[in-house]
């Protein structure tokens, strides 16, 4: 990799690590080290073909979802271990969009690395089942009843979801997690 290529790369990693962090926390259910390693070999790997990316941060997301879809398939998956919240966002926040958050962290923590995986891409990323699919490299069928399944799941971890969602939704609208996606 050339000095200038090295220059691209470093001012990648330093403007969109943080956002790329909160992500892999959310994959890897509030487990803050197995997140870092995650991003890190994900960055290792985009670094290797940087000159050769066009999106750097489609294909980060991409080689972080793979490897997280790798460690739920492995043969002897490991226990999950939520030990750390992911960074918070800068800025002024709520006692509404504090408490959503938590609850919610801990409702996504439960759920097992497929479900989190698939909510995490349809509503955190905000990514069309199509694209979800073939991420995961699924079905788009799949992809809907395991947000189905997930989702039910979800309300039935986390019913103070439902009664947090309005008042969080007018009090916190730049709010990480919106509370619409999870009422029944």
């Amino acid at each position: 990799m050339d000095a200038e290529s090295q220059d691209r790369f470093r001012e990648f990693v330093e403007s969109r690590s943080a956002a790329l962090l909160r992500t892999a926390v959310l994959l890897t259910g509030g487990d803050r080290h197995a997140a870092e390693d995650l991003l890190q070999n994900a960055l290792v790997k985009a670094a290797g073909r940087w000159n050769r990316i066009d999106d750097p941060e489609a294909y980060v997301r991409r080689i972080l979802y793979r490897q997280q879809v790798n460690r739920w398939r492995l043969k002897w998956p490991r226990r999950e271990v939520a030990v750390a919240e992911p960074p918070e966002r800068a800025g002024a926040d709520t006692a509404a969009g504090a408490e959503l958050r938590v609850v919610m962290r801990a409702a996504l923590a439960r759920l097992t690395p497929r479900q989190r995986s698939v909510l995490v891409l349809r509503y955190f990323e905000d990514l069309p089942e199509a694209d979800v699919a073939r991420i995961l490299g699924c079905s788009v069928g799949t992809v809907r009843s395991t947000t189905h399944r997930s989702l039910a799941r979800l309300r039935s971890l986390a019913p103070e979801l439902a009664v947090l969602g309005p008042a969080v939704a007018e009090a916190a609208p730049s709010s990480d997690i919106s509370p619409v996606e999870v009422r029944p």
